[in-house]
């Protein structure tokens, strides 16, 4: 694992977190990447996990996404961005979908879809929108 390029925002990629600590999502799953390359700061990432369960309570900091990014599962799978678990994340941690032997995809999401993630990690953080 571990990606050799600096992904962009809107990048949906499978990310390691095994080695945070409950009750920080502590698994492999996929994220998008919310944060575009900063100078000085070129081996991290900020990302937001996302999850086909549903929130317990409807929050504004979690954001159904118009479709499903993963392209080893159904498009029409419902899914939410945790936008309360921004992580930022070294690229190691980071990698493409496998979708055959030799084949990796980094679907990017749209920018409506983008922007409303966006838009929940300000509420995550408690700033106004």
């Amino acid at each position: 694992m571990g990606l050799s390029f600096h992904p962009h925002p809107g990048h949906v990629l499978v990310c390691d977190l095994r080695g945070y600590i409950v009750p920080e999502i502590v698994k492999v799953r996929p994220v998008m990447v919310v944060s575009a390359k900063l100078p000085h700061r070129s081996g991290l990432v900020t990302v937001v996990p996302i999850s086909t369960t549903a929130p317990r309570r409807e929050v504004d900091y979690v954001v159904r996404l118009s479709r499903n990014y993963r392209p080893d599962s159904p498009e029409d799978l419902p899914c939410w961005a945790k936008c309360d678990l921004l992580a930022n994340v070294a690229l190691a941690r980071l990698d493409r979908f496998k979708v055959d032997r030799r084949k990796y995809l980094a679907p990017r999401a749209t920018e409506e879809d983008l922007a409303r993630v966006r838009a929940g990690v300000l509420r995550a953080l408690g700033w106004s929108y």
